[in-house]
């Protein structure tokens, strides 16, 4: 039935991208979600009146943060080729499309994290440093708990965003469901191709949306 319907689909390669896409969006998540909250935790603690208030940190990582946020990323990933082929000893496959994906990624989720962590009531914070909380105390029990709902929510905006990330560097060649729809599908004007490769590409996105929002939900105390 799947054969007659799209005939030049090859279920086995569909397969493999599939896996490609779903280990780049996974590994590049991961470490998004801790690069982000390092650089949002900066941002936010080294800002005026906050624990670690030192203008010149605020606004080197304000400037990385906000540079690679705005590079689009089908540019970022060719200004990166000679970084990721220092790195990996290629600028193809999976793996190579990683650093772009993580730079990428990284910034635009720290903002995210910056914005939660702004949210959140400075009599909190005010009430723990009246109890002699430490600053490691004041990060791990107040600001990220008090935050979470937001962290995930974010979290999930931007693992979506990875999955059109991916779609793009198949062009250069990165491998996944982005590089079989172009290859296979566009140059080789195989329609259908392209077709369940998009598919794919959304059923993805719904699941990750659906686990993002189920955990936003359990992790909201209000």
């Amino acid at each position: 039935m799947l054969t007659n319907l799209f005939p030049n689909v090859d279920w086995a390669d569909m397969w493999e991208a599939t896996v490609e896409t779903l280990y780049m969006t996974v590994i590049s998540v991961g470490a998004t979600f801790l690069l982000g909250i390092i650089l949002g935790l900066l941002l936010f603690l080294t800002e005026k009146g906050n624990l670690w208030q030192n203008n010149p940190v605020n606004k080197v990582v304000a400037a990385f943060v906000n540079i690679f946020r705005s590079v689009p990323f089908i540019i970022l990933i060719i200004l990166l080729i000679p970084f990721t082929t220092l790195l990996l000893n290629t600028m193809l496959g999976a793996n190579a499309a990683l650093p772009a994906l993580i730079i990428g990624a990284a910034p635009f989720y720290a903002r995210m994290v910056e914005i939660a962590l702004r949210e959140i009531d400075k009599g909190v914070i005010e009430a723990a440093k009246s109890m002699g909380a430490t600053d490691n105390q004041i990060i791990f029990k107040v600001l990220l708990p008090e935050s979470l709902p937001a962290l995930v929510s974010g979290i999930t905006v931007t693992a979506i965003a990875l999955i059109s990330y991916t779609a793009m560097a198949g062009v250069v060649g990165a491998g996944g469901l982005g590089t079989l729809a172009y290859l296979d599908g566009f140059q080789r004007n195989q329609n259908d191709v392209t077709f369940v490769a998009t598919v794919i590409i959304l059923i993805i996105v719904f699941i990750i949306q659906w686990i993002g929002d189920f955990f936003t939900h359990i992790t909201d105390k209000r």
